[in-house]
């Protein structure tokens, strides 16, 4: 099997503490769309992270129409996928932090330069710099190299579509089995899974010891190989997804 030498991250709540912030936000919209529809039921951020994680505002909009049979014009879509990114955005560069210890292991990474490195997210673009900027982790990728499900297609998407997956290795340049890459959500996990990419579960930005191994035990079960509680264990977590790597026989 080819060696890796591309590490591709996700951004939300696995570089940056961000789908709490997001997720406010969102929730303010998804709630005006509903009451605009006489629909009674009402969003927390809390209960929209529940039904949705992981999956983009674009994506929210489409699973919430689906769910309320209700169906919005393409031009209302993109009024409010756009006003939504702007929440967004104001709220991250007022609060965003980086995950405990991400930083501490992109600069590790940085330093050393053994790896490519990139990010894959569902969010839009100008959302993604927004939070990789305010924790001060720009400095690790380069502008080419930072992926949006929602921006970078030609079609825009959200994980679990691999798409995006897809395009950021033809960009890298890579081939699946020479990357890996760091996921925290279920879509996320299986939009990399249906690309063919190796998955390290990220669960150390998930509240308290059960919802952990709960999270854990779930991205195990759709085929993540190695789960990471905290980012001081992802030099053995990537270490053990190399080994299980070379093991593996080549394809015929």
């Amino acid at each position: 099997m080819p060696k890796i030498t591309e590490i591709f991250f996700d951004c939300d709540n696995t570089l940056v503490l961000s789908e709490e912030l997001a997720f406010e936000a969102c929730a303010d919209l998804a709630n005006e769309i509903l009451e605009k529809r006489n629909i009674p039921d009402r969003y927390t951020g809390d209960q929209l992270i529940q039904d949705f994680v992981g999956q983009n505002f674009r994506g929210m909009m489409i699973s919430l129409q689906a769910k309320y049979k209700f169906e919005m014009s393409k031009d209302e879509l993109e009024e409010y996928v756009k006003k939504e990114e702007d929440k967004v955005i104001a709220k991250l560069n007022a609060k965003a932090q980086p995950c405990v210890g991400a930083n501490e292991e992109l600069q590790k990474l940085y330093d050393a330069g053994n790896y490519g490195l990139a990010v894959v997210s569902s969010s839009a673009l100008r959302r993604v710099q927004a939070s990789l900027k305010k924790v001060g982790q720009d400095r690790y990728f380069h502008p080419d190299h930072v992926f949006s499900a929602a921006t970078s297609l030609p079609k825009p998407t959200s994980k679990p579509d691999p798409a995006i997956y897809l395009h950021a290795l033809e960009v890298c340049g890579k081939k699946a089995e020479e990357t890996v890459t760091i996921e925290d959500s279920r879509s996320g996990a299986l939009s990399a899974i249906r690309a063919g990419i190796p998955v390290i579960a990220y669960v150390g930005s998930y509240p308290g010891d059960q919802k952990k191994l709960e999270m854990a035990q779930l991205l195990e079960d759709l085929g993540a190989k190695v789960v990471m509680k905290d980012w001081s264990e992802f030099q053995d977590c990537l270490k053990e997804i190399e080994e299980i790597q070379a093991k593996a026989k080549p394809a015929l």
